[in-house]
């Protein structure tokens, strides 16, 4: 019996070489794809897209997928006739219509990662919060092109960090910006109260008040946030509730010395706002990390626009590099061979996706 032909999509890096080697080793038929083809589900995408996309993905029994690189929505899905088993990264993914693969009795699985603390994504949304404040990719640019001091970086010591969001993203990066800057923590989401703010600052071996009495993680409206933060981090997982969640109003009450940082899920923010104010610079600066549509289409205004210059505010970008590290992501495929050997083998895969939640 033929053994089943295996996709692996959008490995930018071709990091799924050297674990899917003993697969093609094993006589199985192995295609790596370093390109990302445009969102299935996407308004702005037109017909003959989504064919080409179908097209690619149809030949192949079992398609491993990185993150929400490429989402399956129910449409996609049904219109892959051989597909037997969908794996994905990470311990869930909003992007995949699990149901849909359910009705078609196609399994999903998805790998576990390592606790390791600062994680990857914390990591790099502190970097961006630097690189932002300290004008780091400005100066580098000055640098090379033989200039020297062109502006001024921002203090962070003292100043107030507003986490939307207080998850465990959210407490990891917070918890770092109050003992290693001394920033003032505030929070908000939608649910958060006080007392679950305070059993999260001990949760991370932080003190619930400090000697005056002023609570280490403090909950506050979103009004106050937005007015008050120096530093605004989104720090929401995208779903229904959040998709679109910030917006021109909660933007316009910022401080003109602010600066904005997204790491978590480009959609959160209202992205024309968004560009709207960074054009205006009604705040100093914006780091994205996350994008509505990744890649960041090459005619973007994000990319195109001169930033930091006629009055508009400073931008940092990367391409949603938070949770891109080797070894994170070489375990994330091997852990995904493993499922496939499993999954031969008619064994009970690992970290299974169910149709009423991960």
């Amino acid at each position: 019996m033929a053994l089943p032909k295996i996709a692996i999509l959008d490995d930018y890096q071709k990091l799924s070489e050297p674990p899917f080697e003993q697969l093609r080793s094993s006589g199985y038929e192995v295609t790596t794809f370093t390109d990302t083809l445009l969102p299935y589900n996407h308004p702005n995408t037109p017909q003959d897209a989504k064919d080409g996309l179908v097209k690619r993905l149809e030949p192949f029994e079992i398609i491993s997928s990185m993150r929400e690189r490429t989402p399956f929505p129910a449409e996609l899905i049904n219109r892959l006739p051989n597909l037997k088993l969908l794996l994905t990264t990470g311990g869930r993914n909003a992007s995949i219509d699990v149901k849909a693969c359910s009705a078609r009795g196609v399994p999903v699985s998805g790998t576990t990662g390592e606790n390791r603390s600062p994680d990857s994504t914390t990591q790099h949304c502190v970097a961006l919060i630097l690189a932002l404040a300290r004008g780091v990719p400005q100066d580098d640019a000055s640098m090379k092109s033989g200039g020297w001091q062109t502006t001024y970086a921002v203090g962070l010591a003292g100043k107030v960090f507003g986490s939307i969001g207080l998850g465990r993203l959210g407490v990891s990066v917070s918890r770092i910006m109050s003992i290693a800057f001394g920033m003032k923590v505030i929070s908000w989401s939608t649910n958060l109260t006080q007392e679950a703010a305070d059993e999260k600052a001990k949760a991370a071996g932080l003190p619930v008040e400090d000697e005056n009495g002023n609570k280490t993680f403090k909950v506050v409206s979103r009004d106050e946030l937005f007015r008050s933060a120096d530093v605004v981090s989104v720090q929401l997982v995208l779903s229904d509730r959040s998709r679109g969640l910030i917006t021109a109003d909660d933007l316009g009450k910022m401080k003109k010395t602010a600066l904005f940082v997204n790491t978590a899920r480009g959609p959160i923010v209202a992205d024309d706002d968004l560009l709207a104010a960074a054009r205006k610079g009604s705040i100093r600066g914006v780091g994205l990390d996350v994008y509505e549509i990744e890649p960041l289409p090459k005619d973007s205004e994000w990319r195109t626009t001169k930033w930091g210059e006629e009055g508009r505010s400073q931008v940092v970008l990367t391409p949603h590099m938070g949770y891109v590290e080797e070894d994170n992501i070489t375990t994330m495929y091997q852990q995904q061979v493993e499922n496939i050997l499993r999954w031969q083998k008619g064994e009970t895969m690992a970290t299974v996706f169910s149709d009423s939640g991960y």
